[in-house]
């Protein structure tokens, strides 16, 4: 069961969830590394679905690989991650301040390639939320086969907070 602690009390209705413009006013990731097109399915603080559409237009085919382009699967888990922050980054109002970080992958499998063309259908499940952490369990399916599946961890900052300081060095 999952525990959770949001400034916005749960409901366990499913909202019809949120297309790409709604997306980008909750997620500060832009293209190229924006990874979700279609959010389809969200229940507050517990679950999330979402779609991306992989097109061969994408920037990283380019290089993985030339004669047979297969999406990297840090990206597919990287989708999964970004889902689940619209999800929790829908429970604060003033989530402009804030910053959801992935913090950790446990237990990642990758099943099948993700090629151009497919659908990627992302489900995040809510192991965890405690309000500034938590964990989740991601998977993203071609059709109704797993191609990739990860409990990815995440940890809520102040955006002012998360900036580097000046003169530090980047590790």
């Amino acid at each position: 069961m999952s525990q959770t602690a949001n400034p916005v009390p749960a409901e366990t209705s499913v909202s019809p969830g949120f297309d790409i413009y709604e997306i980008t006013k909750i997620l500060p990731h832009r293209y190229p590394f924006l990874l979700i097109d279609r959010v389809t399915e969200i229940v507050r603080t517990k679950r999330i679905v979402a779609v991306k559409n992989v097109s061969v237009n994408e920037p990283y085919f380019v290089g993985h690989f030339p004669q047979g382009p297969i999406m990297p699967g840090v990206l597919v888990v990287e989708a999964m991650a970004q889902a689940g922050g619209v999800l929790l980054l829908t429970e604060f109002p003033d989530r402009e301040h804030k910053l959801l970080l992935f913090t950790g992958i446990e237990r990642a499998k990758f099943r099948r390639p993700v090629i151009p063309g497919d659908q990627l259908r992302i489900e995040v499940d809510v192991l965890v939320w405690r309000g500034t952490a938590g964990r989740m369990l991601g998977k993203a399916y071609l059709g109704d086969k797993v191609a990739c599946e990860a409990v990815i961890s995440c940890r809520l900052l102040d955006r002012r907070s998360a900036r580097p300081e000046a003169g530090a060095e980047a590790s």
